[in-house]
């Protein structure tokens, strides 16, 4: 699983740019799985499904999407599609 610190915000990176669905999601709660509430979650993914599967993923285990996703078109490369959840506390 490739999860990092994203910067000083505290925001967890999920990189899972060239994996096709479901492993984004697959990969998303298996970051979330260990994080506390509140803890905010991006996803980069260049599968276009992911612009779908993150959202229903979180209101499916009552996480919230932290704005729109958001599609990022680089100069050279496959756009990016970056997508934020902010995590609830679990059951």
């Amino acid at each position: 699983m490739t999860a990092h610190p994203g910067d000083d915000t505290g925001t967890v990176v999920v990189d899972a740019r060239g994996l096709r669905c479901p492993l984004p999601v697959i990969r998303l709660a298996a970051a979330a799985r260990d994080l506390p509430a509140g803890t905010l979650v991006t996803v980069l993914s260049t599968d276009p499904a992911a612009r779908h599967d993150v959202p229903a993923w979180a209101r499916m285990r009552g996480h919230a999407m932290a704005g729109d996703p958001e599609l990022r078109e680089p100069d050279e490369g496959d756009a990016v599609w970056v997508l934020t959840v902010r995590l609830a506390a679990g059951p």
